[in-house]
């Protein structure tokens, strides 16, 4: 085995757990990745030489400690890169621009720009929330199989947040077909009531790797062209993605369907309280 194709069967192994929510047994590995058994029990040696993977009482194998240090260094690049283009987003709509990813189970906001208005939407940078109440959630579940959306929320659960919150998987496998059907999702007031929230999905390559939203009161939010907004943030995610890295062109139309999101694994726990909210100057 080349020293390239070792590197590159690795990461294979690596995303094979993120995708499983940050653990998963040797033969489940081996389906992801389709690699031979001692192949993947000689990369993960390695892996667990150097922390990136460790294996818990149950044999089965999980993501590392390792891999925090890395993923919070790329979040913060990622986030500094994001800030002109998250600016367009305010110019284009008005309204708070974030940018959030998936990290195992959980989304992450991972950068912000607030809108100029004194009513505004913030959701503190760092923050983790269930993916299936946000927009940005939605479009990076729309971006994998219904079957691993079904596991992720059999692993978290569907809580309500409010009265429009959709708390059951066929209502969700439905929201999220309509959202690979017209490349963007909406969050009606289901994670607070009052704020709504349109996000697009942002592509490294071929891969889904965050997604970007605008956010803000319900009324100021209905009164924008939806399809006009959704078409200037799917440019200016294909402008962002375009400087993340090269790759397999994603998809020319800004879709969500493809392959499943790049994911960075911290843990599962608890997410964090409430992660929007209007906030005023005044």
């Amino acid at each position: 085995m080349s020293g390239v194709q070792s590197v590159d069967r690795a990461l294979d192994v690596l995303e094979a757990l993120a995708e499983r929510g940050g653990e998963a047994g040797l033969s489940e590995i081996a389906a992801r990745t389709g690699l031979p058994y001692g192949t993947i029990h000689r990369l993960l040696r390695t892996l667990l030489d150097r922390g990136y993977v460790r294996q818990e009482s149950d044999r089965r194998y999980a993501l590392g400690g390792a891999l925090v240090r890395l993923g919070g260094a790329a979040e913060r690049m990622v986030g500094v890169r994001a800030q002109p283009y998250l600016t367009r987003m305010v110019e284009l709509s008005g309204e708070t621009a974030n940018l959030a990813v998936l990290e195992g189970d959980f989304v992450v906001y991972v950068a912000q720009v607030p809108s100029p208005r004194r009513l505004r939407m913030f959701a503190e940078v760092g923050r983790r929330v269930l993916p299936h109440s946000t927009a940005v959630g939605k479009v990076l579940m729309a971006g994998r199989a219904d079957a691993e959306v079904a596991s992720l929320v059999e692993r978290t659960g569907m809580p309500r947040r409010t009265a429009n919150t959709i708390i059951d998987l066929p209502g969700m496998l439905i929201e999220l077909e309509r959202v690979r059907d017209q490349g963007y999702a909406m969050d009606l007031g289901e994670e607070e009531l009052g704020v709504h929230c349109l996000a697009v999905a942002v592509h490294d390559g071929a891969r889904m790797v965050a997604a970007m939203s605008v956010s803000g009161p319900a009324e100021r939010i209905d009164a924008l062209d939806r399809e006009d907004l959704a078409d200037g943030m799917r440019r200016i995610a294909r402008d962002f993605g375009s400087e993340l890295g090269p790759g397999p062109a994603g998809p020319a139309d800004g879709s969500v369907r493809g392959r499943r999101p790049a994911a960075l694994v911290r843990s599962r726990d608890e997410p964090d309280g409430d992660p929007v909210r209007l906030s005023s100057d005044e």
